[in-house]
């Protein structure tokens, strides 16, 4: 870790901890009404590398993974009220936020071992995995990857569901695009950047509901491996036709694991109409479209959130994984694809 780095570092971490410190003055309580001090950061060694993540709560555990370029205190407007029932557990991604940015895997199958890795450490064997945006991703990758450590799917404004991003990531993916990157961090762009957009906010534009939050993730690319991490992410999921990876082709498999799907009907980074798409494809799946949110319901609406929330986790059951019933259902979808599209005989030459 640069010089540099180690000081953006100590400057999120002081910025990080007065917020934590102003929701426990404000009351933001957890189980039993005690205060929510576990909001401090924690950090653990997972395969030589520093994992930041936030722990609060006692109860049955829910894993919260954040979207890209963001951090894990993108959770704070609705940990303390999940920390009341429940082991809430909110990782930095390797890359962000205060964990290690190594010149590493920044796949989605990546994410996902290193959330299994991250819970083994912890000791924790099953959880209820909920994902925004990029998380949303790597949440439904650990479904597919570790079924039997999932209990429950819930995907916030996710990725993977088709192409269509906004044209900004898109542009974000091409080459040549850190050197333009590097320059968020000159005092002149960050400047011209939030007069831009505190205009935006002006604006009736969806992208205008998540300005702030945008802002916030700008910030958060101020050092070199921090960019170099973020744009290795990007570029595993988005290029120049938008988002070049997908979850369509295997949401069979969540066929008997309970799953909600939750959505701004104002997203103006991932479009709404994903949100159906996914819901059609993922078997006995919930949907919750929030009317007047954009990319982020859990800051739009956060007590509603939370409410759409406990009551899915009051009203199912854990999933019971089954390696023969994982077999079936994967063998039976493997036999009506090849009846569908029968082999062609092979070229003799």
């Amino acid at each position: 870790m640069t010089a540099a780095d180690m000081r953006a570092t100590a400057r999120q971490a002081a910025l990080d901890h007065g917020v934590v410190q102003g929701r426990e003055r404000a009351g933001d309580t957890g189980r039993a009404g005690a205060p929510v001090a576990a909001l401090t950061p924690r950090f653990v060694t997972v395969h030589g590398y520093r994992r930041c993540y936030l722990r609060a709560g006692h109860g049955p555990v829910l894993l919260l993974i954040h979207g890209i370029g963001d951090n894990a205190r993108t959770w704070l407007p609705i940990i303390p009220r999940l920390a009341r029932h429940h082991t809430v557990i909110a990782p930095d991604l390797l890359g962000h936020g205060e964990s290690d940015k190594p010149r590493g895997d920044y796949s989605i199958a990546g994410y996902a071992c290193g959330m299994r890795d991250l819970l083994t450490v912890l000791g924790v064997e099953r959880a209820t995995v909920i994902g925004h945006s990029l998380g949303g991703g790597v949440a439904m990758q650990f479904a597919y990857q570790f079924p039997e450590r999932c209990e429950r799917l819930v995907l916030v404004a996710t990725g993977g569901v088709g192409p269509d991003v906004h044209l900004v990531l898109r542009a974000a993916a091409l080459p040549g695009a850190g050197p333009v990157l590097s320059l968020v961090n000159l005092p002149p762009v960050r400047l011209a950047g939030r007069a831009g957009m505190r205009a935006l906010r002006l604006l009736p534009t969806d992208l205008s509901r998540d300005a702030e939050d945008i802002l916030r993730v700008g910030d958060s690319l101020g050092t070199p491996t921090a960019r170099a991490a973020f744009l290795r992410t990007l570029r595993s999921v988005i290029d120049a036709r938008g988002q070049s990876i997908t979850m369509l082709d295997r949401c069979y498999l969540a066929a008997g694991m309970p799953s909600l799907i939750v959505w701004g009907e104002r997203d103006a980074v991932i479009p709404v109409g994903h949100a159906h798409t996914a819901h059609g494809a993922m078997p006995g799946s919930r949907l919750e479209i929030f009317p007047t949110a954009g990319h982020f319901p859990h800051h739009s609406e956060p007590e509603r959130f939370c409410r759409v929330l406990t009551d899915f986790l009051a009203t199912t059951r854990p999933a019971n994984h089954s390696p023969r019933q994982w077999r079936a259902i994967l063998r039976e979808h493997t036999c009506a694809t090849e009846s569908a599209y029968p082999s062609l005989p092979a070229d003799r030459g």
